[in-house]
């Protein structure tokens, strides 16, 4: 109140030339000082997009002059996207009123982006422009970024060159980003920021390539880790270990040998200018295991190890990382059918194997485990002499026998006609099936081709001793027709014994020949022991019966009066001409004793 003591008013003002609207002193009316100071703003209008300056900001509000009589206020929620406005920067607002009822300029910076963005969009992505654009959400497959208060799709892919595994880290950043696709009938903006990234690293890629040597070791960070093997980032450039080269061992996944942002050391291998391919190893900086390998393992040593593949052929064993023996299935058993290796042992497993082979210029090594156990063929002349009796496994037919095993590694055939007296067989199946237990007596022992001569029928009495007074030639016996062919007939004999019988031998008294099944008797007519042949005929027995009636009726026949009476003479006869002869002999001897007396 004091200053405004002080101050005195101008004496010499005209007041009354100020109501008027006169000369003020300045030479000019009011009217012409209005229309000056007017010229002086610019003539805006509502619904329009100008530029304006910054001229003031605070946490709430952008105070924007646009050259008119009264600045502009815009919400600092506007300019989210661009965190780096300050004073006196140049942005463009939307006049929504000149005047509100408080006579407040009312501007929106929203919407003056909205109103031409499309077509700031399009020229970007004309003009291959980086914008910057507001990270809003998380969405599913990437994020939405507000770029000229368009809402923009930002796909996970295209976030960075490596993968991310949290998105929420970039919401509510500003970002800068690259147009890549515009969908106009669909409103659609598709963004990119890995492709600012991909442009810089390219440069990168091109100066790192041109330093590269093979040989050359380098610290790398793993940045991707696939089922193939893993991207290694050089520090600008990527390379790949592939799962062959992360270890000397047996490698299932990269993650056994690796982790994701892991420092490793690794050796170029080899690369590709033109394609920027970089192969990179990791073994390769440890020396090979086949070098370490002590100088003292040889061939008999006993060695343990894990199954790491396996094949039917075998099993892959690695008894040191990176250095691997094959055990072929023919070295895990002493028996001698073919199966297969996984009926021995599964990947995993700890074995204990004998060395068999070991070649170390050519990194190879074979081993067996059934050496780990005795030879059965060693002393096969002391556990299963000739003549012993054992009970053996049916392994496999042939058309000649049967092949059995009694123990592993012990195999021997029964042959067909060893394994019974009586039947005719004509394939083994008809006696017996793969896998049934059958007695068997060693006949024969072949040590050398590890192979014995079995028999089962010899585990009985020849019954071929006692058929022969069952089945003398001549006998006659009850037989069953069970095979009919061309050449004759199987006939089932009782006590199980088998006959045959030729086409011949089957005619029936009426004409008709035998049927099969047919039950009729039979006559042996030929026996043999050693072949253990009968052969029998139906015919006979009939054709016989004929006979002997042919012969009773000669008989009676002779037998009667006149037959008995011509009989009788000519043994009368008979007699008389033995007599005379007998008297002719004693005469001839008497007159030969006469002439002796008289000499």
């Amino acid at each position: 109140m004091e200053n405004l003591k002080n101050i005195v008013p101008n004496d010499d003002f005209n007041w009354e030339s100020y109501e008027k609207g006169e000369n003020l002193g300045s030479g000019k009316s009011i009217e012409e000082l209005s229309k000056t100071y007017d010229e002086t703003l610019n003539t805006v209008k509502d619904k329009e997009v100008v530029m304006g300056t910054v001229t003031a900001m605070n946490k709430r509000e952008v105070v924007v002059n646009i050259g008119f009589k009264s600045d502009g206020v815009v919400p600092t929620s506007e300019f989210r996207y661009n965190n780096d406005l300050k004073l006196g920067d140049q942005v463009e607002v939307f006049i929504e009123n000149q005047e509100d009822k408080k006579g407040q300029l009312i501007l929106s910076h929203k919407k003056a982006r909205a109103s031409r963005s499309w077509d700031r969009v399009t020229e970007a992505l004309n003009n291959d422009e980086i914008i910057k654009g507001f990270v809003k959400c998380r969405t599913k497959g990437g994020m939405i970024v507000d770029v000229f208060s368009i809402e923009a799709f930002l796909p996970g892919s295209q976030i960075d060159v490596k993968p991310i595994r949290d998105y929420d880290v970039f919401v509510g950043k500003t970002m800068e980003f690259k147009i890549v696709k515009i969908n106009q009938d669909f409103k659609n903006v598709v963004v990119s920021h890995k492709a600012l990234i991909e442009a810089e690293l390219e440069q990168q890629k091109k100066e790192i390539i041109s330093k590269l040597e093979k040989g050359q070791v380098l610290e790398g960070i793993v940045k991707n880790i696939t089922s193939y093997g893993v991207f290694v980032d050089l520090g600008g450039v990527d390379g790949l270990i592939h799962i062959t080269d992360l270890s000397w061992g047996r490698v299932a996944h990269p993650e056994e040998v690796v982790e994701l942002d892991q420092k490793v050391n690794v050796v170029i291998l080899d690369f590709d200018d033109e394609k920027k391919r970089i192969a990179l190893g990791l073994k390769q900086l440890t020396p090979h295991p086949w070098e370490a390998l002590s100088s003292d393992l040889k061939v008999g040593d006993k060695v343990k190890g894990k199954v790491v593949v396996m094949a039917d052929y075998g099993a892959f064993v690695e008894i040191a990382a990176g250095v691997e023996g094959l055990i072929h299935v023919s070295e895990m058993s002493w028996t001698q059918h073919l199966r297969s290796a996984q009926d021995f042992m599964k990947v995993g497993d700890d074995v204990e194997a004998v060395i068999l082979t070991l070649d170390r210029d050519e990194r190879k090594m074979s081993l067996g485990i059934k050496q780990l156990k005795e030879d059965p063929w060693e002393n096969i002349e002391d556990r299963f002499p000739v003549g012993s009796s054992h009970k053996a496994r049916v392994c496999n037919f042939t058309n000649f026998g049967v092949f059995v095993e009694i123990e592993e590694g012990v195999d021997g055939l029964i042959h067909i006609s060893d394994l019974s007296w009586t039947k005719k067989i004509k394939h083994p199946s008809e006696f017996t099936a793969i896998g049934a237990e059958i007695d068997v007596q060693v006949l024969d022992i072949d040590k050398e081709n590890r192979r014995l001569s079995l028999g089962h029928k010899q585990l009985e009495e020849n019954p071929w001793n006692v058929f022969e007074t069952l089945f003398n030639v001549g006998s006659i016996h009850d037989g069953t027709i069970i095979d009919l062919m061309d050449k004759g007939a199987v006939v089932s004999l009782p006590y199980g014994v088998e006959g045959f019988a030729t086409p011949k031998h089957l005619v029936k008294e009426d004409g008709s020949s035998c049927k099969l099944d047919e039950k009729l008797p039979f006559k042996v007519i030929e026996f043999n022991k050693d072949a253990r042949r009968i052969i029998v005929s139906h015919s006979r027995v009939f054709e016989d019966e004929q006979k002997g009636a042919s012969r009773k009726d000669e008989a009676k026949s002779s037998s009667s009066p006149k037959v008995l009476q011509k009989k009788e003479a000519i043994v009368a006869q008979q007699a008389v001409e033995k007599t005379t002869l007998g008297d002719i002999g004693e005469l001839a001897a008497l007159k030969e004793k006469m002439k002796v007396d008289t000499d």
